[in-house]
């Protein structure tokens, strides 16, 4: 056991679960993966940190708990509350029983979890009739567009650290930000929206921006840039960012929750019932 903390890691193989251990590894930092047979061996422990998925998360419940670990989310309602000018598009936070009733096409998504697949509907009433989906889950409704190109921005205290584009009209395409020839126009909006709109976000966190392919809210001439999403960095693929900046915005995403600052607790989860 070494004193650099150790990266706890959900079962399932992704490339950003081996591109992040490799990184730990490089920092000093002791890797394991969870067992269902043998769990973990975090015995003396005060440095423990979490990659993989909510579902797996939540499935660990007291465990994390137990670990000091406390994981950091966006809240639910920070892009709807974005103005135009940043989304590009309308965005609102309704409940799974006011969204089957929407009556326009309509791109809808859970706000953090994956309870359903995010996808475009023709109307609500297409929307997942899963009895074990509550009517007042979360849902994100924006209107229907086409993002010419889309990049993944790991940051941490405000600034971009590392990032990547991941698709272009939709379709995986991945290459570095570094270098890229929309790094300026990508970190100059990411500058401003955080600057502006950062409060609203932990201090370690993902954000998705892109480029819109069609005219948007709020007009303008130039590409219309806007805001995606933010994603929780403990659960976000890497694409092509650089790993070892990566990791940095993941340790604290969910590390230890006694070392987190107050302004970052209202967006961890909160311990499981009965701790």
């Amino acid at each position: 056991m070494n004193d650099h903390g150790l990266l706890a890691l959900a079962p399932q193989c992704t490339s950003t679960r081996e591109l992040l251990a490799r990184a730990a590894v490089r920092r000093g930092m002791d890797v394991q993966v969870w067992s269902a047979r043998d769990g973990l061996s975090v015995r003396g422990r005060t440095d423990v940190h979490y990659y993989g998925g909510p579902t797996f998360a939540a499935h660990l419940g007291q465990v994390l708990d137990a670990w000091d670990v406390a994981l950091m989310e966006p809240s639910d309602g920070w892009l709807a509350a974005l103005p135009p000018t940043c989304t590009g598009r309308r965005v609102t936070l309704a409940t799974l029983a006011e969204a089957r009733r929407v009556t326009r096409p309509v791109f809808a998504k859970p706000p953090r979890d994956k309870s359903f697949p995010a996808a475009v509907h023709p109307d609500g009433g297409s929307l997942p009739g899963d009895p074990e989906l509550p009517g007042d889950t979360p849902v994100l409704l924006s209107d229907v567009v086409t993002w010419a190109a889309e990049f993944r921005l790991y940051v941490l205290d405000g600034a971009v650290l590392t990032g990547s584009q991941y698709a272009t009209f939709g379709r995986l395409d991945v290459a570095p930000l570094e270098g890229h020839r929309q790094e300026g126009p990508v970190r100059r909006f990411a500058h401003d929206l955080l600057a502006g709109c950062g409060d609203g976000l932990p201090s370690a966190v993902v954000v998705d921006v892109g480029v819109l392919s069609a005219p948007v809210r709020g007009g303008g001439d130039g590409d219309r840039w806007a805001v995606v999403e933010a994603n929780m960095a403990w659960f976000s693929n890497c694409y092509a960012a650089d790993p070892d900046r990566a990791l940095e915005v993941v340790l604290r995403a969910a590390g230890p929750r006694s070392r987190t600052a107050a302004r970052d607790l209202p967006f961890c989860r909160a311990p499981t019932a009965g701790q």
